[in-house]
């Protein structure tokens, strides 16, 4: 279709050249965005562990990740080995997080939206008894 459009008008050399050298950019550019977005990740991965002073992991403690925008909280229970993770966070939003064990709790941690890791690790420490 391209070639009738340019026959048919019968534009001179270097008038065809340079539309087709357009034609030819835009298309790459397209090509070249979607692919950028394909390899872009999803969201932020936010992990750690909970640990008491001594760097003993506290199982079955909660976590409580607050999206600072909307004010929704998400929460995990956490493992024998202490590990919390929360995968596909929103880049462009600040959370905070903090953890509870037996009615004690860490101190709050920030996630900026300025903060270009796409991988964030927290521990979360907690004073126990």
């Amino acid at each position: 279709m391209t070639c009738e459009i340019l026959t048919s008008r019968k534009l001179s050399g270097k008038k065809a050249s340079a539309v087709v050298c357009a034609l030819l950019f835009a298309v790459g550019a397209v090509t070249g965005l979607a692919s950028a977005q394909k390899n872009k990740p999803v969201g932020r991965l936010l992990l750690g562990k909970v640990l008491d002073r001594q760097d003993n992991p506290l199982p079955n403690a909660v976590v409580y990740l607050t999206n600072n925008r909307t004010r929704a909280v998400k929460t995990y229970i956490v493992g024998p080995d202490g590990t919390y993770r929360f995968p596909a966070l929103t880049t462009s939003v600040d959370y905070e997080v903090y953890a509870q064990y037996e009615g004690r709790k860490s101190d709050v941690k920030s996630v900026s939206q300025f903060d270009d890791r796409s991988q964030v690790y927290i521990d979360l420490k907690i004073t126990t008894k």
